[in-house]
């Protein structure tokens, strides 16, 4: 059992060498990999722009209430 499992691991490894060796001297998966970081970038600045604008307009209805409670 245990010649098999060390075969299991080393046929993974090599597949996987070849695999990440493969995609990295690939020129149209690095073109993916950039656009597809710049895009995830772009959503996270928007995302962080929208909950910054819900925080503030939550912070000024909030501040707003405390006026008509007094």
């Amino acid at each position: 059992m245990a010649g098999g499992n060390m075969f299991g691991r080393v046929l993974s490894y090599l597949l996987n060498e070849f695999l990440v060796e493969g995609l990295a001297n690939n020129r149209a998966f690095q073109r993916f990999a950039v656009k597809t970081n710049r895009t995830l970038e772009n959503l996270s600045s928007k995302a962080k722009e929208v909950r910054e604008g819900l925080s503030e307009q939550m912070r000024e209805a909030r501040g707003h209430d405390d006026h008509f409670k007094r």
